[in-house]
């Protein structure tokens, strides 16, 4: 078969896979059969719905279809698809059903908006789904996270009268170069240089995460980031999650799973409400970095959500909105109330996974978070 035969060939496979049954008229190999089927079940209409039918055997059957016969990212597309599409939702109640899909943030976000209505035997498969999501993000996002921030951290102020197991050994050694002696192949330290003596964290990092449907994805990656932040002893982490409520999920942050099931997705928004609560925990104003993780469709008190941000900012803290933290990049959000918080000199941007340790080590250095994000390209509101 001449090369031209077969791109021929290859082209009439992709549109007619593509089109479905609207286009009989192309040819498609018998082979190539259940793809088409499985694409179909999806995709093609029939009166108004999938394929699938809402029958937990034939989606439990398709799930293992798509995992055969696509990469794990168009998995993913294809799960999420399913769920708007074909209403799985409630499918997820069933453990037998969850043992078939393919991890991911968006299911994960799904699970927590279903966690309320979960029965007790699903609720183990549930923690076991999110669990393995959790620790491959963990893999990917933990080490840059703790290696960013604690590189960032001001070990400036010097202990010039340390004890031996506070001497920076490194700067010790820089420090005392010139005191090398020949004769004896070593360095005598006239100056040591320690680390300084910390009674306290050197910041205090805040985390305020709107747990709205819209912001389902958000969570999910800021749970997971307050748990690392929280395992590094220099700085102190506090998490708190808000809907028209708001929780402090702070005694959780050893386990990220508990985090998340500790919040409940789907509800309204009280902006101006968990910064009331907010302001409460900040004690130490100049050493404060408050992130505001939120769309700012604000459901409560608008004028006066925005005179506590001016308040805190006022006070010294600093104080950042991001406007989503996930993988899309480009989120809805409020552009009037975005742009006050500029006014007031708060950065507003959203922000994907990987680029959050930066933007953490680039906030612990005190450094303009509004030119670090031209750098990165991202699109700064207001």
């Amino acid at each position: 078969m001449s090369a031209e035969k077969i791109n021929q060939s290859a082209l009439e496979r992709r549109w007619r896979l593509m089109l479905g049954s609207d286009a009989d008229n192309l040819t498609l190999a018998p082979s190539d059969a259940t793809l088409e089927r499985t694409l179909g079940a999806l995709y093609d209409k029939q009166e108004g719905r999938g394929g699938l039918q809402g029958s937990a055997p034939n989606v439990a059957r398709w799930l293992g279809d798509i995992r055969e016969y696509f990469p794990a990212s168009v998995v993913q597309v294809m799960q999420k698809d399913a769920m708007e599409r074909l209403g799985l939702q409630q499918m997820l109640l069933e453990p037998e059903m969850l043992r078939s899909v393919q991890p991911d943030v968006h299911l994960v976000a799904t699970l927590l908006s279903l966690n309320r209505l979960m029965p007790s035997k699903t609720k183990e498969t549930a923690r076991q789904v999110v669990r393995a999501v959790v620790e491959q993000l963990e893999r990917k996002l933990a080490n840059p996270l703790r290696q960013a921030v604690s590189g960032s951290l001001n070990r400036a102020a010097r202990n010039h009268r340390p004890r031996h197991n506070e001497i920076d050994w490194i700067r010790t050694i820089r420090a005392n170069l010139r005191h090398y002696q020949a004769e004896y192949q070593t360095i005598i330290p006239e100056r040591r240089i320690g680390f300084a003596r910390k009674t306290q964290s050197l910041r205090d990092i805040v985390l305020c995460v709107d747990q709205s449907g819209s912001m389902a994805p958000s969570v999910v990656y800021a749970s997971m980031f307050a748990a690392v932040l929280a395992s590094i002893k220099a700085v102190s982490t506090q998490v708190v999650v808000f809907d028209t409520a708001v929780v402090d999920l702070t005694p959780l942050l050893a386990d990220p799973v508990d985090v998340l099931f500790g919040t409940q997705l789907g509800g309204g928004t009280d902006i101006d409400r968990a910064l009331a609560y907010c302001q409460g925990l900040v004690k130490r104003p100049q050493e404060t970095i408050f992130v505001l993780i939120s769309d700012l469709y604000e459901g409560g008190n608008a004028a006066q959500m925005l005179a506590r941000a001016a308040a805190l900012v006022e006070s010294g803290v600093q104080m950042i909105a991001l406007l989503a933290l996930d993988d899309n990049g480009a989120p809805s959000y409020d552009h009037r109330h975005a742009a006050h918080f500029a006014s007031l000199g708060i950065p507003c941007f959203a922000c994907t996974p990987d680029k959050f340790p930066d933007l953490m080590a680039a906030a612990i250095k005190k450094q303009d978070l509004t030119a670090w994000a031209a750098q990165q390209e991202i699109v700064v509101a207001g």
